[in-house]
């Protein structure tokens, strides 16, 4: 075999490899378009005429997510001095974000992108297994980077809850994945806080969820603030030195 054709076949196999990752990366959002559209097609529309009407402070943290990140009322409170975007939509999972992250990101400018997800793994028959829900964060991030490339992107850890304790076991695996993703991609960072809602038992800390014992309360989300806060202060710092 001369040079001519071994180079040859290394370009071959390089592209080969580089086209299945694009049709892969493709194929997990596609997959959950259609699901994805006839639950939240109404309410991203509505995100984007919101777009329309409201200026965006300047570097503000951009919090999306699932209902937790849409439930949190004192949101600018509880991360001031950073000014916020909120983009929180319903029970929304990975799978919804990775197929709407551009419609819901592109249209703004932000310091640092925060996401929270927690509705992939509840117990149910549809429910994904954490390889695949790594899979969907990191088509997020590929989809962020494509217009944000250096900017800060942090996820939250999936909280544990008492009504999906359950399945605490995958949810843990979950998180593991995530935050191992999270040290190999570029500026993007794991927030870890699931020991400050483990009480000394090991099992959720009650009082700071309400009836439904999976939405916080107020006191819950003082401490997803004080940790998003503390987590932003690290990474911003670093970066402005």
């Amino acid at each position: 075999m001369n040079r001519l054709t071994v180079n040859f076949s290394f370009r071959f196999v390089i592209s080969s490899i580089l086209l299945v990752g694009f049709l892969t990366s493709c194929n997990v959002s596609r997959k959950y378009t259609a699901e994805a559209t006839k639950n939240w097609e109404k309410d991203i529309v509505k995100f984007e005429k919101q777009d329309k009407s409201e200026k965006d402070p300047d570097n503000a943290i951009f919090f999306t997510g699932s209902s937790s990140i849409r439930l949190w009322s004192t949101l600018k409170e509880d991360v001031a001095p950073y000014p916020v975007i909120q983009r929180g939509f319903g029970g929304s999972k990975f799978s919804d974000l990775a197929v709407y992250a551009k419609r819901i990101v592109y249209p703004h400018q932000f310091r640092a992108l925060v996401i929270f997800e927690a509705n992939d793994i509840t117990g149910s028959k549809t429910d994904k297994s954490p390889e695949v829900v790594v899979k969907l964060f990191r088509n997020v991030v590929k989809t962020v980077r494509k217009k944000y490339a250096d900017h800060p992107i942090l996820v939250f850890e999936i909280t544990p809850t008492k009504s999906r304790w359950a399945v605490w076991p995958t949810v843990k695996k979950t998180n593991q994945l995530l935050k191992e993703t999270c040290s190999k991609l570029h500026n993007t960072y794991f927030i870890e806080t699931a020991a400050a809602y483990l009480n000394k038992e090991g099992e959720p800390r009650t009082e700071l969820f309400i009836k439904d014992m999976l939405h916080q309360n107020h006191n819950g989300y003082i401490i997803w603030g004080d940790l998003v806060k503390k987590k932003l202060d690290e990474v911003l710092t670093r970066q402005s030195e």
